[in-house]
């Protein structure tokens, strides 16, 4: 009873001193897609990632009630940076859900608009209300309405000492006002937070690839809302060996706050409730300390011994990268290496897959190219018996002008395309799907389903798969040359076909690329095959590695190709927009569907 009347109070205290309205809270992640879609259309960086921003810490001049229910601490303010736009979680500042779905909307705009380099966080937000007023008129009253809400929200100028009551003068001026006041007076304490503005980054000092999931799991281009937050964090010289993951007592759980010097930034292992450890934690301490890497715990995956890989074919091809900070091409930066299966032997179609082939075999037969005789030709392999005739008719008629047509030709009608698959083999198909199958054992099927397919068409195609191990070393396996007969030898690579290493995606599109352009075809097909985003050991990862395969795909459309993806991420449709364009990719939500699905997606494309 007694837990029970506390838990009562503590939650009256907190919602009266919060000054909340819950009833009308409104979600980012309800919003997400609407504000990515103004974001975007008001001039946006399509390429920017919207999350949830984590809480800053002010310094307040807090009230009893406050300091009673402990809240006031931080807030959840707006930001941008070069890779995320971040927005509160909730908000329910306002009376009215309308006005709260209003000041996402207004954050999204100011977001858009350009961002002054002054440095001064006062003026600057000042200058951009001005400047997307000016731009965006529409949005005057919108932004009016949000300014007599927030100032009643805002504390009275009058319950505040001279100094701050002077600052929260000049803040509520140029709210009313934007660009009316040039500079903020100084006070003790740290300013009631501006909701209608947006904040500096956090502090840089602490890289956010060593202390958030930015780099690596965020990159969701123009896309939904993650529920992912940047941590505050320390940086120390290094850890104490005695202080590394150990047991000693009961107690001493394991948690973030223990240290495990590995030489990678981030795990990609998941641990069950990861994120409500880290939300408790007021800090969390980075090192650059790669002392004891090699000693303890070891995640990079090293290449077999020469004897038991594939064989190499050639010395490797150097291929430049984008690199999107600089805006410039790497050249030669990656070396993409040709490797053929070792041992695949040949191999039959498996027989779940035999049925499902035989009907495909039967659709895709009536593409082949046809025999087609043209009458009434000048020159040709035979006569043509009906213009012959009708020449004799007029030869004896002594009619006018004698048609002098007299062959027939034979013609094959030829299906102008070719088509390149390319499918990603990285270490993360070796997951499984419905507790038995494996996404490789998924795409195997679907390549040799396609693969006959194909074959019964007759149409010239080829097939290779790709994976990584940093720039230096992207493997591209090669299964079948648009030249090579679908036999068993082909079926056998692709059963030999093996989880491994990581996705420079970029590096694989580019050669696939150059490999369709030396084709004759009119249309050019290049189909990828992927379970995930691109990434890898070194900087690709986030959007430095969206940023390249979005280059490398706008290079293949340049060169005359048909780029398009088939995925089963289910989050895919939060960046692929932006890599591959919003109709040059599809979502297979059922990975078990992907062989069936795949040879009707490629009748689709060639139709």
């Amino acid at each position: 009873m007694e837990e029970w009347v506390g838990y009562k109070w503590h939650e009256y205290i907190t919602r009266q001193a919060l000054g909340e309205f819950p009833e009308h809270a409104v979600t980012l992640k309800d919003e997400a897609r609407p504000l990515g879609v103004l974001f975007r259309a008001l001039g946006g960086d399509p390429a920017l990632s919207l999350v949830t921003a984590e809480p800053r810490h002010f310094r307040l001049r807090r009230r009893f009630l406050h300091k009673l229910a402990g809240t006031h601490r931080k807030f959840e303010l707006a930001w941008r940076d070069e890779q995320n736009l971040r927005l509160p979680e909730r908000i329910a500042l306002f009376p009215s859900r309308e006005l709260n779905r209003d000041l996402y909307l207004w954050l999204a705009a100011l977001a858009a608009s350009p961002q002054p380099n002054d440095g001064d966080w006062f003026t600057d937000n000042q200058t951009m209300v001005e400047n997307l007023l000016a731009r965006w008129p529409g949005l005057e009253r919108l932004y009016q309405r949000l300014v007599s809400h927030t100032l009643q929200w805002r504390p009275q100028p009058e319950d505040l000492p001279t100094d701050e009551a002077r600052r929260e003068d000049a803040i509520r001026q140029a709210l009313i006002h934007p660009g009316s006041v040039p500079n903020l007076p100084g006070a003790a304490h740290d300013p009631w937070p501006v909701i209608l503005w947006l904040y500096p980054a956090l502090d840089k000092a602490v890289s956010a690839s060593q202390i958030s999931d930015d780099d690596t799991n965020q990159s969701n281009p123009g896309g939904l809302a993650k529920k992912r937050k940047r941590r505050q964090a320390e940086r120390v010289e290094a850890f104490d060996r005695d202080q590394g993951l150990m047991i000693f007592r009961l107690e001493s759980l394991f948690s973030w706050t223990e240290f495990i010097p590995v030489d990678r930034a981030g795990d990609d292992t998941e641990e069950e409730d990861a994120e409500a450890v880290a939300d408790d934690m007021d800090m969390m301490s980075v090192s650059s300390d790669r002392r004891e890497t090699s000693a303890s715990i070891k995640f990079d995956l090293d290449l077999p011994s020469e004897e038991n890989d594939d064989l190499r074919l050639g010395p490797g091809i150097h291929l430049p990268e984008w690199d999107w900070r600089r805006q410039t091409y790497r050249e030669k930066f990656c070396c993409l290496q040709p490797m053929l299966a070792r041992d695949a032997q040949p191999a039959e179609l498996p027989e779940p897959l035999r049925r499902p082939a035989k009907h495909l075999q039967r659709q895709f037969s009536a593409l082949k190219p046809l025999k087609q005789w043209q009458k009434r030709q000048v020159e040709g392999e035979e006569l043509d018996l009906d213009a012959c005739l009708e020449r004799e008719v007029q030869h004896r008629q002594r009619q006018g002008a004698i048609d002098q047509k007299l062959f027939r030709r034979c013609q094959q009608s030829q299906r102008d395309l070719a088509c390149l698959v390319l499918a990603d083999v990285s270490l993360s198909t070796e997951s499984y799907i419905n507790n038995h199958q494996r996404v490789i054992d998924v795409a195997r099927d679907g390549l040799q389903l396609l693969s006959e397919a194909l074959s019964a068409s007759r149409d010239p195609f080829a097939l290779f798969a790709f994976s990584s191990r940093r720039r230096d070393h992207v493997r591209f396996h090669h299964i079948k040359g648009f030249d090579e007969a679908y036999t068993g030898t082909i079926r056998g690579r692709i059963q030999a076909l093996e989880p491994g290493f990581y996705t420079r995606m970029g590096t694989a599109i580019r050669q696939a690329t150059r490999l369709l352009q030396s084709r004759h075809e009119h249309q050019k097909i290049l189909l990828l095959l992927t379970d995930g985003k691109p990434n890898d050991l070194d900087l690709y990862e986030g959007r430095y590695g969206i940023e390249d395969t979005r280059m490398a795909v706008q290079e293949a459309q340049k060169a005359g190709l048909t780029p398009f993806c088939v995925t089963i991420d289910d989050e895919a449709s939060a960046y692929l927009p932006y890599v591959f364009g919003s109709n040059n990719y599809v979502v297979i939500r059922d990975p078990a569907q992907l062989p069936l699905q795949l040879p009707k997606l490629y009748l689709n494309l060639t139709r």
